[in-house]
């Protein structure tokens, strides 16, 4: 019998929380979640955190091709994201007005604000070779993982 998505991601919460737990180092605890997260979500080519900064977004651990450093707020799907603190969930990158395409073979992205005490911390970002590979299944979860951080 096959787990459903939100079977999987039930266990991929408790998976999450169990690397997390009693470390309070952020680079180790979003190093940890990147590498989980880009091997065990379906068709990713990319997953990483970008911290919110000096008043941009700058690029934290991650898996996948290189990416691009600096972010300004309200720039591409993170910025986005970041400036609204809200999730955007997008099919297709190319018809995203203003998409920063680090990596050409991205066609679809979820991107998840990260808080610390109701602060805007940073986002985690999603990216797959899929159009429209993310759902609100995946942001109700993801979002569940990206509370961990700080919990």
């Amino acid at each position: 019998m096959t787990a459903t998505t939100e079977e999987k991601y039930k266990l991929l919460v408790e998976q999450a929380r169990a690397l997390i737990e009693g470390e309070d180092d952020w680079i180790a605890n979003t190093a940890n979640l990147s590498a989980l997260l880009f091997n065990s979500l379906n068709d990713v080519n990319f997953a990483g955190v970008y911290r919110y900064e000096n008043g941009e977004l700058i690029l934290g651990p991650f898996q996948g091709m290189p990416a691009c450093v600096h972010i300004q707020m309200g720039k591409g799907v993170c910025g986005t994201a970041a400036q609204a603190k809200t999730t955007q969930i997008v099919k297709n990158v190319h018809e995203f007005a203003g998409h920063i395409a680090c990596d050409s073979a991205s066609n679809s992205e979820i991107v998840v604000p990260i808080f610390n005490q109701k602060k805007l911390w940073g986002v985690f970002d999603f990216d797959s070779t899929k159009l429209a590979n993310f759902d609100e299944t995946d942001k109700k979860y993801l979002t569940e993982i990206a509370k961990a951080i700080f919990a």
